[in-house]
Order: C-alpha cells, then structure tokens, then sequence
C-alpha cells in the first residue's frame, strides 16, 4: 500500500510531521515502512506553459520552434523535438535556471542556430513514471488539462512536492489498506481527529429500483450486494488532482468513471465496480456461482473457464463480472458509456482467493477481499463514489440504492481487565491511560467497578477478535520503548542447537571456508525435473502442489540437484562459467500415488562444480574441475563429521550420472554398508541439453551420517619406532578395482600395517589390451618395539600372496 501524504492530510492533521517522522512514527507502532519516496526527484523552475504558436525548425525536419507564454511580460521562443507539440496546448516549462532531476540545470541554448529559452519537459524528464499515465500521454510532452492555470509551479499542479510512504502491512493489519485506515492509525498514534469525506447527493426524480434489480442466490458468498444506477455520465479523464493521487498510490489512470471506483477503493479500501448498464440485460443483476463448464472473457480480453465454485456477476444469464476479481468485457465501461451500473458488495474472501489464485489474476480488489472488507463501508463508499462520478462525468444519480438483505454484522464486545493488561505487559497503567489509548483508537468501552474493561470494537478492526488483541492495542500505543524490561526468573537453561542443526551449520562453514557458494533454492519444480536424478534411497513420487504458482513450480522437488543445475545453468548464460555451489535442504516424497499422508521429508547435501578449478595466470594454466575435486568434497565433509574411516566408494551407473565416472557412496553401519549418495560426473547428453561443459556433482542423505557424526577429537602417541615401507607393482583385470585391492591387502596385513596408498595405475600395449598395473605403497610399524626385515618381508609375502590367490594378480617386473 503507497500512501501519499498529501492525500492522507485530507483526513487529519500532520502538521510537525515529514515523512521520515511519520515513517518512524508509524513504524514504532507496528505498521512497518518500507521506503519513504519524495516525488520531487530534483524539480526546481518548472511552470505551467501556454503553446502560443508552434512553427517547423527552418534548418531540422523534427525541430519545431514555440512561442511559449509562461505568465511574463514576454513569451519565450523554445525549440522542442517532440512529435506531439501543438499550439494551444497547456504544458509543463523549465524556464531558464530551472533545474530537473539528475541535476540538470536549464541554460540558454542555440539549437540549429535558433535560440532556445527553456525546455518543454515530459512526464519521465520530471521525474514521473510515466507509465503511470494514461496511455495517450506516455509519448512525447506531457500535455496537461484546460484551465490550469498559467505561470502556477508544476510542483503544485502534478503534486509532485509530497512524500510517498510504502507500508509493509501483515495480513492481519488489512484495514490499512486504505488511506482512512491509515488515517485512524495515524490518529492514533498522534491523538488527532480524523475528518471523514462526505459524499454529497442531489435529490433526484427518477428511482434506481426501475432500472436495477439485484437478487442473490448464492448467500454463502455474497452477504451483500448493493448498487446504483447513474445516468447521463461523460467518459473523459478524470480531473488532475484525482490522476496525482491514482499516481502517487501506483495506479494509472483510465477515465474518470473507471478512476473513481480505483479513488474509493484506495480511500476506503472498499473495492467497487462499474458496468456500462445498457450491455446488463434488464438492468438485473444475479450473484451466483459458475456453473460447470461455464466461460467468460474477461477486462484483460482472456476467456476464462469457470469452476462451479467461483462466484460470479451475470445479468441472469451471462456472466458480467468474476467477483472481487475483474470485470467481464461485455459490461466494460467506454468512451460510448452513458448509464453506468455501479456495484459495491461484500464477498467471501476464501472464495475470492481460490478464485485469483486458480485463474492467475491477481488485482488491488482480490487483495482486499482475500483479507476482508469492513461490512460497515459498503454504503458509504457506494455514496462516496457516485457523488464523485456525478462531479467529475457530469452524471444523474438517482434515487435510492438497490441492495440484498446485508448479514447480520453485530459489533464485537472484547472484556479484559486492567490487571490481565498490566500482567501482561508488566507495566502499572492506571484506569485513566488505559481508556485514553482506547479513546484515541476510536474504540468504545465502559469501566465495571471491578476495573474490566468492555470494548466496543468498530468492525474496521476485523483482526482484533481476543483480550490479547487489546492488550497488543494497549502495548503498541503505550510505546514498546516504554515497556519495562524484567528479567526471567526461575530455573532456566541456555538454548542450544540440536545435532542436525549444528552438523549442517558446520558443513555450510566448512563448504564455504572449501571456495564453495550456498545458494538457496525452491523448494518446488517442474514435474520433468523430478525425473531428471533418481532418489538415493527409493522411488519417489512427486507430491503435486493443490494450487501451484506455475507449472514451473507445480511440484515438490525430490532431489537438489536439479536446483543446483538451474544456476550453474543461468551463470553460464552470464558468462561465469566457473561454478562452485552447494545447497543444504530438504525433499520431499511419497510412495502414494494419491496422497493421504503427509509426505516424507529428508535432509540432503548436494553440490555441483563446473569449469575451472584454479584459473589461468600470467605463470600457470588454468586447472578445470575433475571428478577429484568432487570427491574431495565428500572426503572433507567425511572429516568435518569423523567419519571418514566408515566412508567408502564403489563405481555405479544410476541415470544422467556418466557411466564410467561415478561412484556410489556408501557408509558403514551395524546392519552394514548404505548407500548415501553419489558422486561423479553429469552424463554428456545432460551436460549438452544444459549448455555446460564438464560437470561434477555429490548428492548426500544426511540423516544417516546424523547417526553416525562424531565431533570427539581421537589424540594418539606419535609413533617412537621407525616404520618399514614396501612398494608392489600388480597386473591385474581391468575390472578390478584399486579399492578392493587396498582392502584385501590391509586385512591381511592386520594391525601392523600403518597406511596403504595407490601410487600409481598404468595401462599399455606391454600388459595387454584387458590388463592394468596398479602399484601399493605400504607402511608398517608397531607401536612398542621396531620390526625386523625378517618380519616384514613375511608379512608383505603373505600380502602379495593373498592378493594372488584373490585377484589373479601378478608381479609386474
């Protein structure tokens, strides 16, 4: 919600207040600003202008030059480039020493050697959105209304000095989206008095109920639904000061009917509609819901397919309007209206918002619908808004409103007592300051001699409904500065993060401190993407959303992955092409295919290296990511959680992995090893269809290594003895893995055996086209006396033999 404080000093005082101090004000009591906008973006020297002649530049085909009279003694020759530059019109001048925005100061010029003494300005050279303007305005100067004033400052024409504040309302707080809602909080913030508009109607002959006949059936979701009938209006824009409004409250005005029910919306935050009353059959008006396969087509010229459970306007036939949402074209107002129907009604806001969320149309009137209207304003600004269309289109208001039965609205009556206030807030607010506070909210209440209070709550204030409501009233207005602080008292104890909390904050410090970037993703995604990696532990079924944003988002993810590889996709299209990411979060899914639980939630690590490792400098060459690199990121988050000795790798080749490049990653437990997790590289036709070159990527589930985490650091005797080292050279199959070999040599040297290292893999023509060397460096030692060669040199036969007898492995010499 923009509000202009301009506007807003049409209903109270707010002399002794800029914007800045209103924001703070404001602000403090719980109505947070987000910006304070000052409209004048550097304006200093503009007036209003009259184009007394205009004639073509002698020397440049798009050049005119104006006789403009700017309300001195003599009028000024100005050059101007813009198509739409006529005699006769009224326009905006910066004469010479004005200023515009960006510090642009206006100087005496020659343009193809005519002298130029000031500049016609547009609406964007003012500073002023300009697609805020009505469209036939958004090209070329800005050419203003007849009869304003020559020689007035375009300061005070465009109401360009003021301050636009932009309030960050919670849901809770939707009475101030309105410009009286925020007149009442500003009243109660400042304890002044908020004056009302008044809507003043002309006594007229003819009665609305022969032209308008409303009935509705569908009661549930329209509670009341009233209209007027005016005859004879003019379409035409609205007056000035009404279009500076619409503009600093961020709507572009259309024509003046149209800007009125835009005005009345914003000013009492009650949304209305206008129907052309000649395209609404009879005059009748019906409030139902859709029937099944029912369309329409919308202000927006999109057909719309309706749901038996979305509300409508028709004329007792056709649709004339989706309610609380937008206008059906053929009732649209235009420049051929003449009678205008105008509708204010209360409708239900669950339905409403089922309604814009499932069709995609979100609008200033669903918004407040969806949070709830106040029921007291659906005739006063129904009044409110014919007044305004019978001054600014000239129009006949006649006599009467035509409305359903309205709902009973009773008023809410709220007790709570001076001393559950007091408990509360741990303040001693006497009788006296608490009903002075309820007084300058405006709320009625009576005082029982027991010190309750009975608050008499205006149905504005839709969201105060408890005794705690009143008490945040209270806390709010009393100043939570004010407030006094008191210690906690009994046993307590400090908080503390639990074992996944702490183990995932660690491995973002440790990934982070590695080079890597945390990006954080949606949660939801397209059904395709679901497909794109298998989950690591079972099929998943994606859980589909009920009311998704998009197809896009129409999902609950299964894997990170797919996240992961969005971005890395949309750097690579920014042109960094060398990418380091990783995500902690969850993903979600069921073994139903209807669902009728909640689905499964699991925490999962991924991350995802692409291009270069190490970049090119004048003395190196660039080092690009492998599969090492990847690996080594399971390997540190192995340490971080100490359980690298539990961790192990064994090749796979699950789908849209390459088939010689990964590794599933499994973790021992007491039933025995589980798969975690993968690492290795994208499949080349997934790297292809995402524009990335060599892409390495770590999968992990993290609520086994949960279990498993050991923070405890393990301190050990630095060895005293010397160790022996004994290096073997060993051909074998090409299938057989250097793991297995490490394994079956470290279990039969048994605890002597210090550490075992792969040094090397070689392949040949000398071995043979299905044989590989792969050469062990082994280290021995015991821990209380030093080893004899006789010793080791058994050991190591027995090692070599084993792995003989196990691998058929052979000697290389």
């Amino acid at each position: 919600m923009n509000v202009s404080c301009k506007w807003l000093s049409e209903y109270i005082d707010l002399s002794g207040y800029n914007g800045g101090q209103l924001a703070e004000l404001m602000t403090s009591g719980g109505i947070e600003i987000d910006i304070v906008e000052n409209r004048n973006k550097g304006v200093t020297g503009v007036v209003v202008g009259h184009v007394v002649e205009r004639e073509k530049h002698p020397d440049a085909d798009k050049l005119s030059v104006c006789k403009v009279n700017v309300g001195q003694e003599e009028l000024l020759q100005i050059v101007c480039g813009a198509k739409n530059v006529a005699a006769g019109q009224l326009v905006p001048v910066a004469t010479i020493g004005a200023k515009l925005p960006g510090d642009f100061a206006i100087k005496r010029a020659k343009l193809r050697g005519v002298e130029s003494q000031g500049m016609i300005c547009s609406a964007k050279e003012l500073g002023l959105n300009d697609k805020l303007l009505p469209k036939e305005q958004q090209e070329g100067i800005l050419v203003l209304p007849e009869g304003t004033p020559v020689g007035a400052s375009i300061l005070d024409v465009l109401a360009i000095a003021d301050e636009v504040l932009e309030l960050d309302l919670t849901p809770n707080r939707s009475d101030c989206l309105s410009m009286l809602g925020v007149a009442y909080e500003v009243a109660a913030l400042t304890g002044r008095p908020v004056t009302l508009p008044q809507a003043g109607l002309n006594d007229a002959a003819e009665v609305a109920s022969d032209y308008v006949k409303v009935a509705v059936e569908a009661e549930a979701q329209c509670t009341h639904y009233a209209a007027r009938y005016i005859k004879g209006v003019h379409i035409g824009p609205s007056p000035q000061w009404m279009q500076n409004r619409l503009m600093a409250a961020g709507v572009r005005p259309i024509n003046n009917v149209v800007d009125v029910t835009n005005y009345v919306m914003l000013e009492y935050g009650q949304p209305l509609h206008a129907f052309d009353a000649d395209k609404v059959e009879g005059g009748r008006i019906l409030v139902r819901l859709a029937g099944e396969g029912e369309t329409m087509v919308t202000l927006d010229g999109q057909e719309r397919k309706l749901e038996p459970h979305m509300l409508v306007i028709t004329d007792g036939a056709n649709p004339i309007a989706l309610a609380g949402v937008m206008g059906g074209a053929n009732s649209e107002v235009t420049d051929a209206t003449v009678n205008i129907l105008l509708e204010s009604a209360r409708f239900d806001g669950s339905t409403v918002r089922k309604t814009s969320r499932q069709l995609g149309l979100r609008s200033e009137s669903s918004a407040r619908f969806e949070k709830g209207v106040d029921p007291a304003r659906v005739i006063p600004a129904l009044d409110r808004a014919a007044a305004l269309i019978a001054e600014v289109a000239s129009g006949l208001v006649l006599d009467g409103i035509v409305q359903s039965e309205p709902a009973a609205n009773e008023e809410a009556k709220i007790a709570v007592s001076i001393a559950k206030i007091n408990g509360y807030l741990g303040t001693e607010l006497s009788r006296l300051e608490i009903e002075t506070i309820f007084g300058r909210l405006q709320f009625g209440c009576e005082v029982s001699s027991d010190d309750v209070f009975t608050v008499h709550v205006p149905s504005r204030r839709g969201d105060i409904t408890r005794d705690v409501d009143l008490i945040e009233e209270v806390a709010r207005l009393y100043g939570y500065d004010n407030i006094p602080t008191t210690p906690i008292e009994g046993a307590t104890s400090p908080g503390a993060l639990t074992k996944p909390q702490a183990i995932r904050r660690e491995l973002r410090k440790r990934l982070t401190n590695a080079g890597l970037h945390e990006v954080i993703s949606y949660s939801f995604t397209h059904p395709e993407r679901t497909a794109l990696f298998p989950d690591l532990t079972s099929e998943a079924t994606p859980v589909r959303l009920a009311l998704p944003m998009s197809e896009d988002r129409s999902v609950l993810r299964t894997s990170l992955l797919p996240q992961l590889l969005e971005t890395a996709t949309y750097n690579r299209n920014r042109k960094n092409d060398d990418v380091a990411i990783f995500e902690i979060g969850s993903v979600f899914h069921t073994d139903e295919a209807e669902l009728t639980r909640l689905p499964q939630e699991k925490h999962r690590l991924a991350a995802l290296i692409t291009g270069n490792r190490i970049g090119a400098k004048w003395n190196r060459k660039a080092q690009p990511a492998d599969f090492y690199d990847a690996k080594g990121i399971v390997e540190a988050i192995a340490e971080t959680l100490g359980v690298t000795g539990s961790l192990s790798y064994e090749a796979a080749q699950p789908e849209h992995f390459h088939p010689g490049r990964t590794a599933a990653i499994k973790l021992g437990t007491e039933r025995g090893p589980l798969v975690i997790g993968y690492v290795g590289q994208l499949h080349p036709s997934v790297q292809l269809a995402n524009d990335l070159g060599d892409t390495y990527v770590v999968e992990l589930e993290l609520a086994p290594l949960y279990d498993q985490a050991d923070f405890g650091i393990v301190y050990k005797a630095l060895p005293r003895y010397p160790a022996m080292q004994r290096d073997i050279a060993l051909v074998v199959d090409r299938d057989v893995e250097a793991g297995a070999l490490s394994a079956a040599a470290a279990e039969q040297a048994g605890a002597l055996l210090e550490s075992i290292n792969v040094f090397d893999v070689y392949t040949g023509e000398r071995l043979g086209a299905s044989k590989k060397s792969v050469a062990l460096s082994l280290v021995y030692r015991h821990a209380e006396r030093t080893l004899t060669d006789e010793e080791v040199t058994e050991l190591h036969a027995s090692v070599v033999s084993k792995l003989e007898q196990s691998f058929g492995a052979e000697l290389r010499k």
